[in-house]
């Protein structure tokens, strides 16, 4: 109803001022109390649990909806240090500034009341990482409550994660037949040459960025072959870090660069980020491309801009594996110099979520390819840096790099 058809019935409320009253009020408060017909939300509750380290996190947040039914949703938060958001699994995440925000998609978008979801980040920071304040969903402060699981907490159980395509182009296999022995290889060392239980020689203890009390010894005891290994006894803390540097330079090697090395150590990978091989790398200016774990997996780290292979998502971490325990086991890496492209094989087995054919695979390598240079380490540095929890005492053994495969 126009407002002018409603003024004659307001200038006869003299005469008969009740029946033309409900009158109006009947035809006015529909058009007055009307909502709108998409869903919206009156609240949500949010739980936030950060595993953090030293200039990275991950964040994995379970989010209720506590009001209407939406068929898509928005959480937005503020965060009150300097984190950057690189990337994100189970929801699109932008960030402008300090302010985040993470929208559903296809697959996650509808929430009835009282239904969740969980979706999870990973970013970086500088000088501080505090827990984010002012959640809201779809523009409605979540009243319900939010808990937040202080940082370096490891991660809970991960989220559901939607249907990943794998990778579109076939597994590599090892090449066909490989040399096991050092044939031609800039680096062939089963440290049978180390005499005293320091290392010297063609390697030196180094500890790169800061030195704890982590040690590197030359053991008589265990060995893969021969009578004497590497061992590295690794403990946690950012500053503990302790490494053997081959004096090899590898600048030469390639263009793809191969690395073979058999490995003992007794603790699982932590959830938090380790490293046991950190090679200097001349296209990040001499920081480190680095071989570790982290969520109890093996992993890639580019210490440039803290990116990881695979990423550390629930569907990443599943294509990558465990490094075994309290047995020897073979480790061999391919990185192109020339390309996008890289392997790891864990006795001789393809590792999945460690495969580059540079074709970005969402929640697996897309972070990794943001950087279109490729690697070109000069040098190998085999040792532990822990950012967190996880002590680990390492062995290493029959070390070889070369421009040629090098087999188990």
């Amino acid at each position: 109803m126009t407002i002018p058809r409603i003024a004659p019935l307001l200038a006869r409320l003299r005469r008969r001022p009740w029946p033309l009253l409900l009158a109006a009020a009947a035809l006015i408060a529909p058009a007055a109390l009307a909502l709108p017909a998409s869903g919206a939300s009156a609240g949500c509750s949010v739980a936030y649990t950060d595993n953090q380290w030293a200039g990275g996190y991950t964040a994995q947040i379970h989010v209720t909806n506590l009001g209407a039914p939406v068929s898509s949703w928005q959480l937005a938060w503020t965060y009150g240090g300097d984190q950057h958001v690189t990337s994100a699994w189970n929801a699109q995440v932008t960030q402008t500034g300090s302010q985040v925000v993470a929208a559903s998609l296809g697959y996650n978008g509808t929430l009835a009341t009282g239904a969740s979801t969980d979706f999870g980040l990973q970013g970086t920071w500088q000088s501080a990482d505090p827990v984010p304040a002012g959640f809201t969903l779809n523009g409605t402060a979540c009243n319900g409550g939010t808990q937040t699981t202080p940082p370096t907490t490891p991660p809970t159980t991960p989220p559901t994660t939607p249907p990943t395509t794998p990778p579109t182009t076939p597994p590599a296999t090892p090449p066909t037949s490989p040399p096991s022995g050092c044939a031609g290889a800039v680096i062939c060392s089963g440290f049978e040459d180390q005499t005293g239980t320091s290392p010297s020689g063609d390697w030196q203890t180094a500890a790169p960025d800061c030195q704890g009390t982590g040690t590197v010894t030359v053991d008589s005891s265990v060995a893969h072959s021969g009578t004497r290994s590497l061992r590295v006894d690794g403990k946690a803390g950012y500053c503990n870090h302790a490494f053997a540097v081959s004096t090899t330079d590898l600048s030469g090697v390639g263009p793809v660069v191969y690395l073979r090395m058999w490995v003992r150590h007794t603790t699982a990978l932590p959830a938090s980020h380790v490293a046991f091989v950190s090679m200097p790398d001349a296209s990040q200016g001499g920081r480190a491309l680095r071989i570790g774990g982290q969520n109890g997996a093996l992993q890639w780290n580019r210490e440039s801009d803290d990116a990881t292979l695979p990423a550390q998502s629930p569907a990443g971490v599943a294509l990558s594996s465990p490094l075994p325990t309290d047995r020897w086991v073979c480790l061999r890496f391919a990185v192109d110099t020339s390309a996008p492209h890289a392997d790891t094989w864990l006795d001789d087995q393809q590792v999945p979520g460690l495969h580059l054919d540079g074709v970005p695979t969402q929640d697996v390598d897309q972070q990794w390819l943001s950087s279109t240079v490729p690697p070109r380490p000069t040098a190998l540095r085999l040792g532990w840096e822990s950012y967190a929890t996880g002590d680990d005492t390492v062995w290493f053994d029959d070390v070889a790099v070369g421009s040629s495969p090098i087999g188990c």
